[in-house]
């Protein structure tokens, strides 16, 4: 009876070493996550720059998760984990703040300008905002609460022009989208995200004064599940090879 007590308590004790040995791998897994709510306007550059971020800090992955930025700022709020949030206007990394989930000030990091996208082609000859208010047109546009749809019903008033009757798209890269695949005549999106459109699209430029300057502020949020790395990453993004990574993809300086 002896040796067996004593098998069963060698026997536990290695359970439950094999079970704190799993804890905290599983601990250190998550610690090695950066987790960042950004722009869906970001996604070609951020996905950059946490490429570059992960080969300089071996052993840690960046997990993003792109959408409008009134859909990351509630998320955020409701309680969803998170390191990061880069927004890509003030209003909606204001709410975060006041709700206190933000560590620190948020920092501006770029910005970005407006362009009028149709498809390839151009079919129905777009050269200005007002052609997107001529009879017939479909037009998609982001939803008022998206930046970029804020900022296109911003543009379109100081072109004179009625907001034309438009899809309410989730985020930019959905107005791209339905665009390219000719589902709409015309589109406002961002320079970048015309660009990222590649041949899909033909782009209208939206003279100065009657464009929008969109800019981006960058924060660690309060209750980062993964503190150091938000802090690390976020210098990665405002240093001058995150910086440069941002130049090339379009955006401007904040």
């Amino acid at each position: 009876m002896r040796t067996t007590a004593s098998s069963t308590l060698r026997r536990t004790r290695v359970l439950a070493a094999f079970l704190g040995l799993a804890v905290a791998a599983a601990t250190a897994a998550r610690a090695e996550t950066v987790t960042v709510f950004a722009a869906a306007s970001l996604t070609e550059a951020f996905r950059t720059i946490g490429k570059d971020f992960e080969t300089a800090h071996p052993g840690t992955k960046v997990e993003f998760n792109f959408a409008g930025s009134s859909t990351l700022a509630r998320q955020i709020i409701e309680g969803a984990p998170a390191d990061v949030f880069a927004s890509a206007d003030e209003e909606n990394m204001k709410k975060v703040v006041d709700a206190g989930d933000v560590a620190g000030t948020p920092q501006p990091f770029v910005g970005n300008r407006l362009d009028i996208i149709a498809p390839r082609g151009n079919p129905k000859q777009v050269k200005a905002l007002a052609d997107l208010a001529r009879p017939g047109m479909t037009v998609s546009l982001a939803a008022p609460a998206v930046p970029v749809g804020h900022y296109a019903v911003e543009a379109f008033g100081r072109a004179g022009v009625p907001v034309p009757s438009a899809s309410n798209e989730a985020d930019v890269k959905a107005v791209v989208t339905r665009v390219s695949m000719g589902e709409a005549d015309a589109g406002v999106v961002y320079v970048t995200d015309a660009a990222a459109g590649g041949d899909k699209v033909e782009t209208i430029a939206i003279p100065d004064a009657h464009n929008v300057t969109a800019r981006y502020p960058i924060a660690m949020l309060a209750h980062a599940p993964n503190a150091a790395g938000a802090k690390a990453f976020v210098a990665s993004v405002l240093s001058p090879p995150g910086r440069s990574v941002l130049t090339r993809a379009g955006f401007l300086a904040p």
